[in-house]
């Protein structure tokens, strides 16, 4: 398919699932703008893009301006930027809370709403979050994230029904574990509190996937892919599960 003369915002686009989008898109024809907090990563990426930590309304605000500027007016908008942390709820403090909604779903929301001008102008648009299967079951230890991660999908599915009539389809990707550097980080720390293997740390967490194995970053991007294209245009307010069948 061609996403030719679209203006694609990928938030998160410096690494993993978002640099994996961004490229794919953009060899798709698309105009891509990729946003991120820290420049080397962003620059290693040979796209136009923006310093934005998408937590700030303002920052936001000033990111897409330049972006319009620069591109035009914004089509598509792949809100991928997360984090995760992990601790016993008995021992979770406001803060992770905080942190973890913050970028995970108020993100989502932040970029969303940005966009909305644009796309209603045009009567065309979509609007796509890189939500978690944490958005449709639950894991324990990491209960402050599956609450954003459930926040983002249920906007989704409220935004979808109240833009359907629009031209604008919203749209969730629930991978499970994906295999970047964020899960990475996962390992190590499961490695550090348990002292097993790093072979042994990543095995539990396969242990969802029927399939034995992590998601890939590629995966995602080709289905964020078919959900910009026309085909896709009936698939509205879904949170589309990629993860081997563990949902």
């Amino acid at each position: 398919m061609s996403l030719s003369d679209r203006h694609i915002v990928v938030t998160g686009g410096g690494s993993g699932v978002g640099a994996a989008c961004a490229q794919l898109l953009a060899r798709n024809g698309a105009k891509v703008t990729i946003f991120g907090r820290t420049e080397k990563p962003l620059a290693e990426q040979s796209l136009p893009y923006q310093l934005c930590d998408v937590t700030d309304v303002g920052a936001v605000e000033t990111a897409f301006h330049a972006a319009r500027e620069a591109s035009g007016p914004v089509d598509i908008v792949i809100a991928n930027a997360g984090a995760a942390e992990s601790t016993p709820f008995s021992k979770m403090k406001p803060q992770m809370l905080e942190a973890m909604m913050a970028v995970n779903f108020y993100g989502v929301s932040n970029v969303w709403q940005a966009a909305l001008p644009d796309m209603k102008a045009s009567g065309w648009g979509r609007l796509i979050a890189i939500a978690s299967t944490a958005g449709l079951r639950g894991y324990p230890y990491v209960s402050a994230y599956c609450a954003a991660k459930h926040a983002v999908v249920g906007l989704t599915r409220a935004l979808g029904k109240e833009l359907a009539k629009t031209g604008m389809t919203v749209n969730a990707i629930c991978p499970g574990f994906v295999e970047t550097p964020m899960l990475e980080r996962s390992i190590e720390n499961i490695m550090s509190k348990t002292g097993m293997s790093r072979e042994d740390a990543a095995n539990t967490l396969k242990a969802d996937n029927p399939q034995g194995r992590f998601i890939q970053a590629d995966e995602v991007a080709e289905t964020a892919l078919w959900l910009c294209s026309d085909g896709a245009r009936s698939i509205n307010g879904q949170a589309i599960s990629l993860s081997g069948g563990e949902l």
